[in-house]
This record gives structure tokens, C-alpha cells and sequence, in this order.
């Protein structure tokens, strides 16, 4: 903390303030200036900065990840340095395993309540958007999925495909959602407690389009089993079908047949035997003509 006192103190903040905001006197930063720093530590120092900045918009993200993301932009810095500024900070991946044999996800603590507690019903489009992240192998590794889904009509209204499952990934399928549906009302977001869906990226879209966050249960599938439902639609229409060579070849898989066929041509028993978006301009269209 004592370099970023130093910069806010050449910024024109009072020294005696930002001390007492981070909980030391000003004695301490003073003596703290008058050593000698070396070069390094003045580095690890703006290092830890930036790891912060780093895991705290992927919370899954390991250190191994954390040093390319610094590679990405610009720090020049080794795997074996950041875990060290990683286990100083008590920084580590949300994601750990738990003895030889199985492996685990470690839920962060949620960020929202549970609007939705099951109810996988809204009277009208926007209302209710449910989210969920899968990921398939494919000869080059693996590719992943970000989808939301509109309860209403069961349609996919937004999605994302990336090689990392990275706060990113939520973020566009977001976006995409947003672009696609430009809701007027509130709308509630639902997912489950993964790290990017936690991430201070995706909160702050939630919060900019004046969306509802919405969390479910540690450990309990039921709590987004609307969303799970088309995955597992998707796991056996799609993943499973083949051997995939490239992410692409599955990337266009993957687009086509929700474009294509779920969306339009999919006729489902919950919707009076309609398609997602047949659904939705039946409710649309008498609603304008009454208008």
C-alpha cells in the first residue's frame, strides 16, 4: 500500500488521509520512503496491483493464467513470480482439487439473492433470463459455451464461444443478449455462483442495463434446471453426434443449430407445440394489434 500512497500524495491527496483510509500512520510511510527500495520491489508492488486487478474480474483465473493475462498486456513477468505475489496476497483460483481422484468446484459466496427459487415461468419476454457455461473437447482443446435463455419462450436470446471460460465469455453472451433484446423492464439475470458470474465485468453490464442479478443454492442443479435442460438438448443434438477436429467445426455446429434449428424449427410440447420464436410473436402480435 505505501507506493499508492505515494502516488495519490503526488496527485495533491493528503498524506495523513489516505493513511488513516488505509489503516496506518504516517510515520510508517515515512520511514517507509526514507529506505531504500530496490528496483524489485517497487515492481512486485505494481505486479500485485495488477494480479489484483486480474483475479478480480476472473476469480477462477490460476496464476498460470493470471501471467498470460499479463503477458497480454505488456508486464514482462515469469509463471514462478506470480505464484509467489499470488500465495503473498492469498490469491488463488476459485476452481481446486480435492484429493487424486476427483476434482471439485469451490463456489464463491453470492453476489445476489435467488429471485427466481425454481419458478422457470414469466408472463411475458424479458422478464426472466437464465445463463449457464458447458464445454465440449474438440481436437485442439476445449471450446465453451455461454448461452442465455428467455423463459418465457425457452429462446436463446444471447450467446458466446470462446477457448477460455473467462469472465469474458459471460460478458459478451450479455451483451449479445442486451443488443439482440434491447429490454425496457426490469429483467432478472439468473446463474449459478461461478467466478464469472461474480465478476466485477459482468456485475457492471448488469448494473449499466439496469438488470437484476439473481444466484442460486451452492451445490444444487435444480436451482438453473431450465438452463441444464438445453444443454443437455445441446449435449446430445450436437456435442455428442461426433468427433470434433477444430473449435471452429464445432463453433459453427454449435451456431447453426441454435439459429437454425432450436430456435426456428424446434417445436416444443411447452409452448402448445410451437418453435421459441413462433411462441413469442403469438404473444406479441395480439398484444399490438390491441394497442
Amino acid at each position: 500500500m505505501m507506493p499508492l500512497v505515494g502516488d495519490l500524495a503526488a496527485e495533491g491527496f493528503p498524506v495523513r488521509l489516505t493513511c488513516g483510509i488505509l489503516g496506518f500512520s504516517t510515520q510508517a510511510f515515512y520511514k517507509w520512503r526514507s529506505r531504500p527500495v530496490c528496483d524489485r520491489e517497487w515492481t512486485d508492488a505494481h505486479l500485485t496491483n495488477a494480479i489484483v486487478e486480474v483475479h478480480g474480474d476472473d476469480p477462477e483465473f490460476g496464476y498460470r493464467f493470471i501471467t498470460d493475462e499479463l503477458h497480454r498486456a505488456g508486464h514482462k513477468v515469469g509463471e514462478g513470480r506470480v505464484w509467489r505475489l499470488c500465495r503473498n496476497q492469498r490469491l488463488w483460483s476459485t476452481t481446486t482439487r480435492k484429493g487424486r481422484r476427483s476434482s471439485a468446484k469451490t463456489p464463491g459466496p453470492a453476489v445476489h439473492d435467488d429471485l427466481v427459487k425454481r419458478d422457470f415461468t414469466a408472463p411475458a419476454p424479458n422478464v426472466t433470463w437464465l445463463t449457464d457455461i458447458t464445454e465440449h473437447p474438440t481436437g485442439e482443446g476445449k471450446l465453451y459455451c455461454c448461452a442465455i435463455k428467455d423463459v418465457f419462450s425457452n429462446r436463446i436470446v444471447g450467446y458466446s464461444l470462446g477457448d477460455r471460460m473467462t469472465a469474458d465469455l459471460a460478458l459478451n453472451a450479455l451483451r449479445s443478449a442486451v443488443a439482440r433484446r434491447q429490454p425496457r423492464g426490469t429483467v432478472v439475470v439468473h446463474s449459478d455462483r461461478g467466478g464469472q458470474f461474480r465478476s466485477r465485468k459482468f456485475r457492471a453490464v448488469l448494473k449499466a442495463h439496469r438488470l437484476s442479478g439473481s444466484m442460486g443454492r451452492v451445490s444444487s442443479a435444480g436451482d438453473n434446471a431450465a438452463m441444464e435442460s438445453f444443454y443437455a438438448l445441446l449435449q446430445k443434438n450436437v456435442l455428442d453426434r461426433r468427433r470434433w477436429r477444430t473449435r471452429n467445426e464445432l463453433h459453427d455446429a454449435i451456431v447453426y443449430w441454435i439459429e437454425h434449428t432450436y430456435n426456428r424449427r424446434r417445436r416444443q410440447r411447452s409452448l402448445g407445440k410451437l418453435t421459441p420464436i413462433e411462441y413469442e410473436l403469438a404473444f406479441t402480435q395480439p398484444a399490438a394489434n390491441a394497442a
